[in-house]
């Protein structure tokens, strides 16, 4: 069983949204996640709350050998940037 991290694309047509979730490789774009780590609104304002992540869960799924997808793993790079920017404040 390959477990991905992966965006699953939820919402409407014009209001795209997204769900962080762990996720069979082999499963549709559709398909039953394992479990849902955050939620992704690249129509959001700031970059603070574009990007919404459970780290622990995010943490637990990479130490068991989930890989996330290029576009999650900027995502979260970024995300994590923002927070270190929060803490400084």
């Amino acid at each position: 069983m390959a477990v991905v991290l992966r965006l699953q694309r939820i919402g409407k047509r014009t209001q795209p949204h997204y769900r962080i979730v762990a996720i069979e490789r082999s499963s549709g774009p559709h398909g039953q996640p394992l479990e849902i780590i955050g939620h992704y609104n690249p129509k959001a304002d700031k970059d603070k709350e574009k990007v919404t992540l459970n780290t622990e869960k995010l943490d637990r799924w990479v130490k068991t050998g989930a890989k996330p997808s290029e576009t999650l793993g900027s995502l979260i790079t970024r995300a994590r940037k923002a927070e270190k920017a929060v803490e400084k404040k």
